[in-house]
């Protein structure tokens, strides 16, 4: 069964989320859009918002996926939490972080905290 790219990403960040319920995430919202970009998943952990982005990579013939989350994605995904946390009220209150996970072709999961810092201004 063939997978255009948004059902394969759907799917890749189902087994994301599981992974951050397990370790005991509430999850906000998914596919979170706006003008500056998207966020594939917000979660609060530990009283600390969590902007996680999912990358899937079947080989390493592109790379591996955290190479994916470079200084321009970086940049993009803070505008577009930026955005976020200044259009909920409850999220200033919380300190915030940037995780990326990455899911390989024979199922590993890496998942790197804070992987990295808020780009730009607020």
């Amino acid at each position: 069964m063939e997978y255009n790219n948004r059902t394969k990403g759907t799917r890749y960040e189902d087994i994301a989320i599981s992974y951050l319920v397990k370790k005991g995430h509430k999850i906000l919202k998914r596919n979170y859009r706006n003008h500056y970009g998207e966020i594939d998943i917000i979660s609060v952990a530990d009283n600390t918002l969590v902007f996680t982005e999912c990358k899937y990579r079947k080989s390493d013939r592109y790379g591996d996926p955290l190479e994916a989350v470079g200084p321009v994605k970086q940049l993009k995904i803070s505008k577009t939490a930026a955005y976020y946390y200044a259009g909920h009220s409850f999220a200033r209150e919380m300190t915030c972080r940037f995780d990326v996970i990455a899911i390989y072709g024979d199922g590993t999961i890496k998942h790197i905290e804070d992987a990295f810092e808020f780009r730009g201004n607020l």
